[in-house]
């Protein structure tokens, strides 16, 4: 499938990963500006893919990914937590240098638990680096049907339950497919901005549409 071949940043060479690398050399320029040593919480990260993004060997940082569920980490300057994105108590405030998020936020909730995850973020990073697929970009990145995203919920999951979309395989029961289709929220621009009103925005574009948003705080 033409879309998923395109969308897989797994693929080195697949058109998301040249994204996701634009995306981070924004990042570094950001973050040439941070002293070391520095720390960085990711949200929702994997030790793979600073790896990918040859970062793994940088001197001075040290990385936290947080998750759900344990990560395997073999670097040194690598340590895996288990905690929720929208409950960083765990953590006092300004406890890392960087707070660095990827297409986590969307998964997160409703709206309030999306603001929740963004107090948190604010709270806990000196400064923050989040970014989320865009709303209203006609092709949905997770279940890569076009339009998907603004199916009522229960043609979605009528979908879902008779076939494999994107990265998800046929739910096996509609009440299964209706709680996998309301597990991803995608946000509109005005919603990220309302949830970071003090934020920089930054804009991926893809044949002039904005397929997904940077926003990002705290930086001089």
């Amino acid at each position: 499938m033409l879309f998923k071949r395109l969308a897989d940043n797994r693929q080195d060479d697949s058109y998301a990963t040249a994204m996701r690398r634009r995306r981070f050399q924004f990042f570094l320029d950001l973050l040439n500006s941070v002293p070391r040593p520095l720390t960085i919480l990711d949200v929702g990260g994997t030790q793979d893919f600073w790896e990918r993004m040859g970062f793994t060997d940088e001197p001075g940082v040290a990385f936290t990914v947080l998750n759900l569920d344990p990560q395997t980490v073999k670097h040194p300057r690598f340590q895996s937590v288990v905690g929720d994105a929208t409950d960083l108590s765990a953590f006092t405030t300004d406890a890392f240098d960087v707070v660095f998020s990827n297409s986590v936020i969307e998964h997160v909730g409703n709206l309030d638990s999306q603001r929740r995850m963004a107090r948190e973020v604010e709270r806990v990073g000196r400064r923050y680096f989040l970014q989320t697929p865009n709303y209203h970009f006609p092709i949905e990145p997770h279940f890569l049907f076009p339009g998907f995203q603004w199916l009522p919920l229960e043609a979605r999951a009528w979908l879902l339950n008779h076939f494999d979309l994107g990265w998800h395989k046929r739910s096996p029961s509609r009440e299964a497919a209706r709680q996998e289709a309301a597990s991803v929220t995608l946000l509109k621009k005005r919603e990220l901005l309302s949830l970071f009103p003090n934020a920089n925005l930054y804009c991926e574009k893809v044949f002039g549409l904005t397929k997904s948003f940077v926003v990002y705080g705290g930086w001089e």
